[in-house]
This record gives structure tokens, sequence and C-alpha cells, in this order.
């Protein structure tokens, strides 16, 4: 099943139901009007959800055209987002290059932390900064969205509270990182507004490509009209989402509507590309000894997408230009 959310000038938007080669979209029913509403109850809405898709697909109900520049994020307003560091192989290069090494713990013990949630923005939305100085980049990203899930759950229990998977181009301010972590406290100001994918699916849409926790299938970032990226999303990947899920839920329930983010994908070879500007001068700094890809600048296009067997897109496209407040049109 595939689920997006319309811009309809509310705060939460409209849940629709979109067809699998994310051409056409019915309604939900009227008792299920928001994303959110949908992941609170889901056991009781599945079903009803499940039925429209499928007539949806069979062309039993024609739907409408589906739009993705009409869409919202897929959940605008999320009650946690928990963004991970799960490529450790990005993690390795960026202290290297800073003459660091990785703690070992990180093998064993997932790195995480808690992002802003309150507003993630729209797969089309500008990417909006105050200045290019601010060092803005991309970061491509897969995600999943949680329904409730218990204190202390296991691993493989883990996996069977995933309702949703999705992308996320996870934005950051390089520029604001350095001084906000040596604060001791996490990040805010470096880490703007995130957008979500037009679309997100259920598990069963994903095949035999979403196997042990992880989505393996290729992550395409395109800046401009240059190919940025294409790493497997599942081939390096320290730890599967089950494993996330139960390190954040180590302590503490998370109520359904989390959103958990894989970290930046990154495979070791270069001829994966990457999927954020900081690796890019990362690996120009180990392999010249000087960086020099520059980050965003104002009316650079970001495109994330990932695609099936066929070509088809599977999340529809996040395809984002930047926008720095006061820089001339």
């Amino acid at each position: 099943m595939k689920l997006a959310t319309l811009k309809n000038g509310t705060r939460d938007g409209q849940l629709v139901i979109v067809s699998r080669d994310l051409q056409r979209m019915t309604a939900a029913p009227a008792s299920v009007n928001s994303m959110q509403q949908a992941l609170d109850r889901w056991p009781e809405f599945r079903a009803d959800l499940q039925a429209r898709y499928e007539a949806l697909n069979a062309h039993i109900d024609a739907g409408e055209a589906f739009d993705a520049s009409r869409c919202a994020a897929a959940l605008p307003r999320a009650y946690q987002w928990l963004d991970a560091s799960a490529y450790l192989n990005h993690v390795e290069m960026t202290r290297r290059a800073r003459g660091g090494e990785m703690p070992p713990s990180f093998l064993t013990d997932p790195v995480m932390y808690q992002g802003a949630s309150d507003d993630f923005i729209g797969p089309r939305d500008d990417i909006v900064a105050a200045s290019e100085e601010l060092g803005v980049d991309l970061e491509a990203e897969v995600i999943v969205v949680t329904g409730d899930v218990p204190l202390g759950v296991n691993a493989q229990e883990a996996l069977g509270h995933i309702r949703l998977l999705g992308l996320v181009n996870d934005v950051t301010l390089r520029s604001l990182v350095v001084p906000e972590l040596a604060k001791g406290f996490g990040f805010i100001q470096s880490k703007p507004a995130s957008a979500l994918s037009p679309v997100l699916v259920t598990p069963d849409e994903l095949g035999s490509h979403w196997r042990g926790g992880k989505l393996h299938r290729t992550m395409e970032v395109w800046l401009n009209d240059r190919q940025l990226g294409r790493p497997q999303a599942g081939e390096e990947m320290q730890f599967h989402f089950g494993e996330l899920i139960a390190h954040a839920a180590r302590t503490r329930r998370l109520i359904a509507g989390t959103v958990l983010g894989s970290g930046t994908v990154s495979n070791r070879g270069d001829e994966a590309g990457v999927c954020c500007l900081v690796e890019a001068r990362v690996r120009e700094q180990l392999r010249e000894g000087r960086m020099h890809t520059p980050f965003l600048k104002h009316g650079d296009r970001v495109r994330i997408e990932m695609r099936d067997d066929g070509g088809a897109s599977i999340f529809g496209a996040i395809d984002q230009v930047v926008r720095i407040e006061g820089a001339s049109p």
C-alpha cells in the first residue's frame, strides 16, 4: 500500500491512497483523514485502506491523477524524529579526515540523536536558508515510520512494528554543526526542516528488497544535472532498522508516528558516489589532501529517488530547489 498527504490548508493535510505506479490516487475514508490518524489506529483502518488500494490498482476505482507537487510531507508533523548513523563508512571517513578515529563502540552501539519533527516539509518545497555561508548540505536517507513500540522490545520483534518506509532529505547546515556539538547537547540550529518523500509504502510493497530489516535498493541522488551518487542502501548498513528501533526503545516506549532515519546512505567505494556533499569533501581530503566541492548554492536543485527493478519510482522523488533568503532571483 502507498499513502501520501496532500496540502489542504490544514497542519496535517489530507491522507490519500496512491496507486502502485504513482499515477493515480483516491481519498482515504472520511474516518481517517490524516496519516497520523491512520498510524494511531492502524489495526482498525489497515484493511479498509488496503481494500481501497487494491481497487485503485485494479481500476475499479478510477481515482484521479496524482501530482507530487500537491504533496505536503507524508507526515507533516511527527511526534518524534530519530536519526541514526548506521552507515559507519560515512562516520569513519569523516573522523579520519579530521585526524581522528571512530570509537570501537560504534560497531556495537548505534549512534542516534533526536531531531526536530514539528515541521517536516513537502517533497517539492524549497530548501530555505539565510545564507550560503551556513554550508547548506543535503543528506539522502531511508526512513521507517513505526506504530506503537513497547519499552524493551528486541530487534526482531521491533521489525513487526514498522508500518511504513520512505525517504528523507535531512538538510544540514554544516557551518553550525561543530559549534553546536562542542556544547555537548546536540543539534538545533544546524538541522532545519527535513523533506519527506511524496509517498510512504508498507513493507510488503517492497517484496524481497525489504529483508533483514534493510532496504536493498539503490539511492539515486542528483545535484542539478549531475548524478551525485547511487549507493546501495542495504549493503553496508551496520545496524538494521529493527536494531535501531530496539536501541531507541531500550528505556522507553515509542509512540505511533515515530520517524526513524538510517543516516546518510554510504558505500565504501568511490564509484557509488555520495549522498551528501560533506562526504564528497571528505573523500577529496583523504584522496587529494584538499576539499573543493562547494556546499549548496542559491538556485541549486536536489533530487533524491529510489527505483524498482523496472525503473519505476517507488516513493516518488524529493525534488527541491535551494532558496537563500535575500539572494537575487
